[in-house]
C-alpha cells in the first residue's frame, strides 16, 4: 500500500510527495530532512490517495509535478480525489 500526498503551508504553496508511510514520512517534513519543504511555513496534510504500490503512486506523483498547475491540485484538493491514470 502507498500514497500520494500534498501538504500545503500558510503561504498556499503545496508540495506533492509518494511514500508507503504517511506517518513517518510527515515526521520527516516536520523536523527539516526534506529541504524542499522547509519552504513552507506552518504546513499541514492536506490531501492522500491510496495505491497499490509505491511505483503506481510515484508515477502519479511525478505527473502531477510535471502539470505545474496550482489550479489542478486545488481542485484535487477540493473534490478530494485525483482522477489522473498511470499509462
Amino acid at each position: 500500500m502507498a500514497f500520494v500526498y500534498i501538504l500545503q503551508g500558510e503561504n498556499e504553496k503545496y508540495y506533492i510527495g509518494s511514500t508507503t508511510d504517511k506517518k513517518r514520512r510527515l515526521l520527516q517534513h516536520q523536523t527539516g530532512h526534506t529541504w524542499t519543504t522547509q519552504r513552507l511555513k506552518n504546513f499541514k496534510m492536506v490531501f492522500s490517495q491510496e495505491y497499490p504500490t509505491l511505483q503506481e503512486a510515484r508515477k502519479i506523483e511525478m505527473k502531477l509535478k510535471r502539470l505545474k498547475r496550482k489550479d489542478y491540485i486545488d481542485k484535487i484538493v477540493r473534490d478530494g480525489h485525483i482522477r489522473m491514470t498511470i499509462d
